[in-house]
Parts: C-alpha cells; structure tokens; sequence
C-alpha cells in the first residue's frame, strides 16, 4: 500500500518520466518507526523534514503540520492490515514540478509513503559478527548540504555494493577532508575508553535523529562523556568500541574493522537505555 499526496493506492499515479525526484534526486525523506501506533520521535523527523525542505528551496503547506505529518504515517502504516507491532514508514517529498526546466516560482511539493512491518517491536542487540572497511574511492563534501537526507544517494550506494563485493556488513564514509564521517546507513559513534566520539555536522555527516537521541542519552550517562570532533581513520585502530545508529536498528555494534577487534559493552548499555526511554514517549 503506497500513501501517495494523502490518497491511499495499490500502484502510484505518478509519472516518473516527469518526476524531479526520479530525475534528479530532487526530493528529501525521513526514515521513521512506528511501534504501537505512535510515531517515535516524531517532532525529530518533522522538524528535520521542515529543515530539509527549506534548504532545498520547497515550499511548506499551511497544512502541513507536524499533527498532519504523523497522520499520514499512522495512515499508511495501517493500510498494511498486518499483524506487526512496528513499521517502517518512508515518508518522500519531492518537488511537484514538471520537466527539464524549473520555473523560479515553483516551489510547490508532493509526498509518497511507503511502509513495511518489521520483525521486532523494540530495539534488540544485534550478536552476529559486523565487520567494516572504509570506502575511499569517492569523498562526501563536508558541508550543508551533506547533511541533508535527499534521495541523492549515490555515494551510499556504491559503498553499499563495495561492502556487498567484499563480504563486509558495512563500509565507513570519508568527507574531503579525509576524515571519517558515518556509515552507509548511519550515523557514527567511537568509544575510547569513557569517552564517546562522534563526528559533528560540519564534517557533512547526516543529522541523524537517532544521532540526537544517543547524545541526549550520554549527556545523562553517569559513565561516559560526548566528544563532538573529526575522526581520522588512525582512531578506530585505538578504539574499544564502535557501533552505527539509525532509527530503525537503533544501535548496530561494530564487531570487527580490518585486525582490530571491538567489545559490545557500550552498545548494549545503550540499547536498554534507549528501549526504556521509548517507554516513556
């Protein structure tokens, strides 16, 4: 079942010869996860939504409101009439707006929804081995828009396929300046002894909203402190831990990165503290 513009349809009505977002990546989405019904973190992906959108140049709808965007999730989630706790909505906007050339004065968007059950309602530790490697063979750029979650993924992509090709779980993307910035699908967090590194948004790594939910964590964590800073590839050699955050896995430890082999202490801790926060919403 596919939400497209608020309308529920079994196959989409949309021209994708015509559609910026099939032409040229012109549109942006959030990724969210739906447990019980409720859209978790849901003022986190709105307001990066809104954000994405407003530094892609779209226009925002008076109706488009945070009550309206969780509706529309709740709705297409729903419309799957399947027994599953949680869901995985993909919620794409993109420019309504047709042809090679783009009139100055169009603005306007569209949306597409599109969900899927998962497996598990709350977040769980991943055991399985999870080795990565970096991918070198193109830069992401370390600047604004990087950090947008536009459907320009080409990058992504071909690290994935590397990753893939090489019998990897993963693979680490470098910006320009030759530092570590996050993973294929997440963002990145380094653990050295009780400090926690993550890149910061300058470094062009996307804003994750998981990103902001384990910094609100460890910003309360008795044990471990948050260090915001560029990481080179020298410092995953030293480090105890490594794990990757999306919203939908939630926390993935990194088990193994060439020789160096990684502890799971930290990733579990987290996990628990973040199972008990959503209990909480």
């Amino acid at each position: 079942m596919i939400n497209v513009n608020g309308k529920l349809v079994s196959t989409t009505v949309l021209a994708i010869e015509s559609n910026r977002g099939f032409l040229y990546g012109d549109a942006v989405f959030e990724t969210v996860r739906v447990l019980d019904k409720k859209v978790l973190f849901a003022e986190d992906h709105y307001f990066r939504l809104m954000s994405s959108m407003r530094i892609m140049r779209m226009e925002i709808p008076m109706h488009f409101t945070l009550e309206n965007f969780q509706e529309e999730i709740i709705q297409t989630a729903n419309a799957m009439q399947v027994e599953a706790k949680a869901f995985r909505v993909r919620f794409t906007v993109y420019r309504d707006a047709e042809g090679k050339y783009l009139p100055k004065e169009n603005k306007s968007i569209g949306f597409v929804a599109t969900a899927e059950a998962l497996t598990e309602a709350v977040y769980t530790f991943q055991e399985q081995p999870y080795e990565v490697e970096l991918y070198k063979d193109f830069y992401v750029a370390a600047n604004l828009l990087s950090t947008v979650k536009t459907t320009n993924r080409a990058v992504n992509v071909l690290a994935s396929i590397f990753a893939a090709e090489n019998d990897y779980q993963n693979c680490l993307l470098v910006n320009d300046k030759k530092n570590i910035i996050e993973a294929v699908n997440g963002n990145l967090f380094v653990v050295n002894q009780n400090v926690i590194k993550t890149p910061p948004l300058d470094e062009g790594c996307i804003k994750g909203v998981m990103r902001k939910q384990i910094i609100e964590l460890l910003a309360k964590h008795p044990e471990y402190t948050l260090e915001e800073g560029a990481i080179s590839p020298f410092e995953l050699q030293k480090a105890d831990e490594i794990f990757i955050s999306n919203v939908i896995v939630g926390i993935q430890p990194v088990t193994k990165y060439r020789k160096k082999t990684f502890t799971t202490q930290v990733s579990k801790d987290l996990i628990d503290r973040l199972n008990a926060k959503i209990r909480l919403m």
